[in-house]
């Protein structure tokens, strides 16, 4: 039998860095309020002309090094984003394809707000145990700041831009493969989280915080609660849980339902704040360059994001 096996990691973030102080110097604000309703500190910024897809690009560039994978070997890239180079067309996986100089490879991108990198993983599983494909390209980017209405108190201290990237690829070794991967949807609240039209006056994304927030802890919570009963996994298998790092008021009030320990769980929202679909492989990257991942470790992925969407993963580490 042929399982999904997840090979490897990569991120990419952008070097200009936009800290509380730049906030504070434009609106009624102070770090100890952005601080203490986000956990926020820091975001990083896309340079004038940085694109999603060149994150995206760096991303993957590493994730297939770490992998020791030939470009051409991947057959499929699928690329999780909200905010693609171009509105429609063509998707920014075909550009991130061509930029790798893969020009012959299936590629797609899908909207699944910040949980669109746990639908990519879902997608690359599906494809690699049909046997349809061998080696699938994941990547969750986004350049948030270029939907972000920097007059809107209520959200423009949220958000940052980055990347991150794996490689799922084929294994007949049960223990190295992708445990579970639980995805779902619900478009009756999909006016929590909208970005409402295409005019440059309305392409700002808007948020209902406060619905939001209710909401997100409570599907996540419930959503681990029966992927990890569904699996028979207690706490004690899972060595690090790493959640969307929406802001630091969600996490912890998921982590603290589930019980997990401070040494299982991961933050990484107070240096990147909130990148959708980036943020959890940019939180599994720096798990794994600060040495907290090793191969064979068993990780659980939880997101949260607009439509309303949301998903969980159960994986075995197998990078090396």
């Amino acid at each position: 039998m042929v399982y999904a096996s997840f090979r490897s990691i990569g991120a990419y973030v952008p070097s200009q860095i936009r800290d509380n102080e730049w906030f504070i110097q434009r609106m009624d604000t102070s770090d100890e309020w952005i601080t203490k309703r986000t956990g926020i500190k820091q975001r990083r910024i896309a340079a004038e002309g940085e694109m999603c897809s060149d994150m995206g690009v760096e991303a993957a560039k590493l994730a297939m090094s770490r992998a020791k994978i030939n470009p051409k070997d991947i057959d499929l890239i699928v690329c999780a984003t909200i905010s693609p180079d171009f509105l429609c067309m063509p998707s920014t996986a075909c550009i991130i394809g061509n930029k790798l100089g893969l020009n012959d490879v299936m590629a797609f991108d899908i909207s699944a707000a910040c949980t669109g990198f746990v639908y990519a993983l879902s997608v690359a599983k599906a494809f690699i145990e049909s046997g349809m494909k061998k080696n699938v390209l994941i990547i969750g980017a986004e350049k948030l700041s270029s939907i972000v209405d920097y007059s809107d108190r209520t959200t423009c201290m949220l958000f940052g831009d980055g990347a991150g990237a794996a490689i799922i690829s084929a294994t007949i070794n049960k223990d190295e493969a992708i445990v579970d991967v639980s995805c779902s949807a619900d478009g009756a609240y999909g006016d929590f989280l909208l970005t409402p039209g295409v005019e440059r006056e309305t392409h700002f994304m808007q948020m209902k915080g406060n619905e939001t927030f209710k909401v997100a802890v409570k599907t996540l919570t419930s959503d681990v609660q029966k992927i990890m009963a569904k699996n028979g996994y207690v706490n004690s298998d899972i060595d690090l849980f790493i959640p969307h790092q929406a802001n630091y008021r969600i996490i912890k009030a998921v982590g603290d339902a589930l019980e997990f320990e401070d040494s299982q769980k991961v933050l990484t929202v107070e240096k990147y704040g909130n990148t959708s679909s980036a943020s959890i492989p940019m939180a599994i990257n720096e798990c794994y360059e600060d040495g907290r991942l090793k191969k064979g470790m068993t990780i659980l992925l939880d997101a949260f994001g607009g439509g309303l969407t949301w998903g969980s993963a159960i994986v075995k580490f197998s990078g090396e």
